[in-house]
């Protein structure tokens, strides 16, 4: 019974995106905008209670009123809203769930305060719109698998865009004209977040496009190309072009830099300090492999990190950790429940002064 339930909230799901892209796309539709956020936050909806429905998890408010009894509203069951259960499969300084929630907030504001058409707005946060529906595909088919994968039904739009000089200067115009309270809203949430996150393709995704000569028969007429697979000279050349705005996909860079991150025993000792239970190195391997922050050792992409909580530093060939990390470990371990699923074994509580020492070391 669960499989089929989840399986029909996921179909609903992808409907939900479906539509929300065909609004998105739609030319002569003037509150495009508008419908594309309002069904995209259906088809997040969906697609995380999904996985809540076929991991088991209940999601539905209990009745404080009668035990074993869960709340309704108007014969329905109360259940988490998205920005809940955004909560609930991501920590806070998450690229993903920083997306989700900035269209959350925007989505109470078109609905109560924002009237008018879209072309403005949408001009403004089409990064942010790519990256919803992106990061949407990408948690569709990590979790359910490719066969759910929504590119045989999307196909990037033709539009001419910044393809022509005239084009560009319409688009920069809107931007110009966007109302003050969206424009004081929009700075507003990008300087509430760290700027690691601001920066990470995954919250707002930049394009930059190189035409060239017309394809031959048989290949696509759109390709990506990743900026690391590139040639020194063609770096070189992409870099000068990037300057003037107009270049190919480049993929986000994982920082490097030293300034304020932590060797691993510094953040376990942080850790183990402010936490009521026993911390040691052990538990801090644990803590990584569970919530995949780093690769494992040997694998041929170190550089694939929670880039929030943790980054690889190709100098040393070793991994240092966020302030983020040690707060978010503090925050978990400091109760049974949260240690249990972050280590993913029981707390011990730490013996009394005299009758034991904190670890000072670990890799």
């Amino acid at each position: 019974m669960a499989r089929a339930i989840w399986r029909k909230i996921l179909e609903a799901s992808k409907e939900e995106a479906l539509l929300a892209v065909k609004l998105y796309n739609e030319p002569v539709f003037s509150r495009s905008l508008e419908g594309f956020v309002v069904h995209m936050h259906l088809a997040w909806l969906y697609l995380l209670q999904a996985q809540l429905v076929k991991e088991r998890v209940e999601f539905r408010y209990p009745d404080p009123k009668h035990k074993g009894r869960y709340l309704k509203v108007d014969g329905e069951y109360q259940t988490w809203d998205l920005a809940k259960t955004a909560k609930h499969k991501w920590s806070t300084q998450n690229p993903v769930r920083a997306n989700l929630e900035f269209f959350i907030k925007l989505r109470n504001r078109i609905e109560h305060r924002h009237t008018g058409r879209d072309e403005a707005l949408a001009a403004a946060i089409g990064g942010q719109s790519h990256a919803l529906l992106l990061n949407y595909e990408k948690e569709l088919t990590a979790y359910f698998g490719e066969s759910h994968s929504m590119a045989n039904m999307l196909r990037f739009p033709v539009f001419i865009g910044t393809f022509t000089e005239a084009a560009e200067e319409v688009l920069v115009k809107l931007q110009n004209d966007l109302s003050p309270d969206l424009r004081n809203f929009l700075a507003e949430y990008d300087a509430s977040i760290d700027s690691a996150i601001r920066d990470d393709s995954r919250y707002r995704l930049k394009l930059r496009v190189f035409l060239e000569a017309a394809p031959n028969a048989g290949e696509m007429a759109l390709q990506f190309t990743r900026y690391d697979d590139l040639s020194d000279d063609q770096k070189k050349s992409m870099d000068e072009l990037k300057k003037s705005g107009r270049v190919l996909v480049r993929e986000q860079m994982r920082p490097v830099q030293n300034k304020g991150l932590m060797r691993p025993t510094q953040a376990m000792n942080r850790i183990a300090e402010g936490i009521p239970y026993k911390f040691n190195s052990y538990d801090f391997k644990l803590s990584w492999k569970n919530n995949n922050i780093r690769p494992l050792g040997g694998s041929p992409h170190p550089e694939r990190t929670r880039e929030e909580f943790c980054v690889y530093n190709d100098t040393h060939n070793d991994y240092l950790y966020t302030e983020a990390f040690v707060k978010y470990m503090i925050r978990k371990c400091s109760t049974k429940e949260g240690f249990l699923e972050v280590v993913g074994r029981q707390a011990k509580a730490k013996k009394h002064i005299g009758q034991g020492k904190t670890p000072t070391s670990t890799r």
